[in-house]
């Protein structure tokens, strides 16, 4: 592969990485003209999906128990305070998620959102198979809200090439994708994302008559010119389509009456979170290697909280992990290795313990969210109410990189849209699409369906 491009394409993703926000920032509607569009009491319904890598335990992830008579099992005890708010999903597959030949990870990871199947490649032809389910939502509540979508994480882009199975290793990197050849890169930072969301609207700060006024666009020119003359044509096209749509953003927003708007939704109680999640981010200083990231993953779901809360955005996505990952857990009770390691436990009784904790750990955090966002008001109900999160992983079990049987929960009720308090197991090699397609239906897209997908999982939708 070209040594140059490597080089162009963590530059221009660093470079579009400082400015992807910008094309989410999108007009605010009023909520009283969008009030046919709403599931309960006036209220949108939010959507987030996270991603953990590496899969979980085959044998200790589903609950006992059909229907609302379940138990939750040893894994999933940090949701048990949360039962009556969770679906747990069994038997569904990703089946374009099965690769002919060596994969591994990469094709249970890109395409976990699209349901389509990815193109091999070592290079920068990437193809995830058409839109992510995360960038349909996103484009049906486009000009509602400041922020179309937010993509956040906890790792770096990666670059080069597996070479155990010859695919790129961006594949690694994205759950969510405007279109099949382009994706969203994800914010790592909490600093970073928090800025560029709330602060010009902290308490205490220095107000400015326009925060998005200065084109963001306009500092990274430079080097966007100069990524051009590296990039092949395909890429050229990619870098063009991204810089346009930023500066049609740009236009949009510097309208003054659209951040009237957004500003006019900060009340009080928004702005007290504003300024504990701020002091949080100064006092949090991010350290590397196998230590502690609980903290820095809570910041993010605090901001991911904020933005539902406000109606910066509706829709999100995170991810745990780069797909392969390897972080070491060594800062939880009990565990002495690295998450992929661990995963390739070989039915080891001791690395399958480890390999445990760290699904639990994910679970734990994920609670949290769940918790965030249950303990804010909002009209008769709670934001968790008005939200569906789902939490999955795009294999079984590390060891055999099974893609069946997908290791999938659903929190929150969606507007009163889904029948929450479940667990459900459907046959087998159910489309996971069809989650997607009922996800579409609760949140009020006229689509009957996307992907691969054979009808809903009707049991779910109320």
């Amino acid at each position: 592969m070209n040594k140059k491009w490597h080089i162009s394409r963590r530059r221009m993703l660093k470079g579009v990485g400082a400015v992807i926000a910008l094309p989410f920032l999108e007009a605010m509607a009023s909520p009283l003209s969008l009030g046919a569009r709403y599931s309960n009491d006036g209220f949108p319904v939010r959507s987030s999906f996270l991603f953990m890598p590496n899969g979980v335990h085959p044998g200790r992830w589903t609950p006992e128990g059909i229907g609302r008579d379940f138990t939750l099992s040893p894994t999933l005890s940090p949701l048990a305070h949360l039962k009556d708010d969770i679906l747990v999903l069994g038997q569904l597959m990703n089946k374009h998620s099965i690769f002919q030949g060596a994969d591994g990870h990469y094709a249970k990871t890109a395409n976990l959102l699209t349901c389509l199947p990815i193109q091999k490649t070592a290079g920068d032809n990437i193809n995830s198979g058409g839109i992510s389910i995360d960038q349909v939502l996103a484009n049906h509540f486009n000009g509602q809200t400041l922020f179309p979508s937010l993509e956040y994480g906890l790792d770096r882009i990666q670059t080069g090439v597996d070479i155990n199975v010859g695919f790129t290793r961006l594949y690694a990197s994205s759950i969510s994708w405007k279109n099949a050849t382009t994706p969203l890169s994800k914010e790592i930072d909490p600093r970073l994302a928090f800025d560029r969301l709330f602060k010009s609207f902290v308490p205490g700060n220095k107000a400015t008559e326009n925060p998005f006024k200065s084109s963001i666009l306009d500092a990274v020119l430079e080097d966007a010119k100069s990524l051009k003359n590296n990039l092949g044509r395909s890429d050229q096209d990619k870098l063009e389509e991204y810089l346009e749509s930023i500066r049609s953003i740009e236009k949009r927003i510097n309208n003054p009456s659209h951040l009237k708007d957004f500003a006019s939704n900060i009340t009080p109680d928004i702005k007290k979170e504003l300024v504990r999640v701020n002091q949080n981010i100064d006092e949090y200083v991010e350290v590397y290697g196998g230590v502690d990231i609980t903290e820095k993953t809570r910041l993010m779901f605090d901001i991911m909280a904020l933005a539902f809360w406000s109606d910066a955005s509706r829709v999100s996505t995170f991810m745990f992990g780069n797909s392969v990952s390897n972080r070491n857990f060594s800062f939880l009770e009990g565990v002495s290795g690295a998450h992929h390691s661990l995963s390739h436990h070989m039915n080891h009784p001791e690395k399958l313990e480890q390999y445990d904790r760290i699904t639990r750990w994910h679970l734990e955090q994920y609670a949290y969210f769940l918790d965030k966002l249950k303990s804010i008001k909002e009209g008769n109900g709670t934001l968790l109410d008005n939200s569906l999160v789902m939490f999955a992983s795009g294999l079984r079990d590390g060891n055999r990189h099974s893609p069946r049987d997908l290791p999938i929960i659903v929190g929150g009720h969606g507007g009163k849209k889904i029948k929450s308090g479940q667990n459900l197991i459907y046959e087998e090699n159910t489309p996971l699409a069809n989650l997607y397609t009922s996800w579409m239906q609760a949140v009020g897209v006229e689509k009957e369906t996307f992907a691969d997908s054979t009808g809903t999982l009707s049991s779910i939708l109320a």
